[in-house]
């Protein structure tokens, strides 16, 4: 279920992660196992003039939006001097909802909004994850 490929980016190198973009998660209502497909993203400035980018998944075919905010981006770089890519986003976000989801919070919600800290929380355990997936 996990792959990552190194693609050459000048001198440098990125990591391209899919753990969460294709997932199945245990809903822990209905102990059913749902099927998770990220679909997109929007920046949602314009879309409700908000200060976030939108991450569409299709849980069993359901739309659920997962939404983390832009100083996320901001507060990521200013720690670590790193650049959160669109390909970590999506896996940041496909982490808190299958997190979401095996945990029960927000049975049947269409979306979930992150703060700052759990977005982070959720990029350092994303990149944990893939750090212990054997190579």
């Amino acid at each position: 279920m996990f792959a990552a490929h190194v693609c050459p980016v000048g001198r440098a190198s990125a990591i391209i992660l899919t753990m969460f973009e294709n997932f199945k998660a245990i809903d822990r209502w209905t102990k059913k196992s749902v099927h998770c497909v990220y679909q997109c993203q929007i920046v949602a400035i314009a879309t409700r003039h908000a200060d976030a980018v939108d991450y569409k998944f299709l849980v069993d075919g359901r739309k659920v939006w997962v939404v983390l905010p832009h100083p996320a981006w901001v507060e990521y770089k200013k720690r670590t001097g790193k650049t959160i890519t669109d390909s970590l986003a999506v896996e940041i976000a496909g982490h808190y909802l299958k997190k979401a989801l095996e945990s029960g919070e927000g049975l049947g919600r269409e979306m979930y909004s992150l703060t700052v800290e759990e977005t982070l929380s959720h990029l350092d355990a994303t990149i944990a994850e893939m750090e212990a997936q054997p190579a």
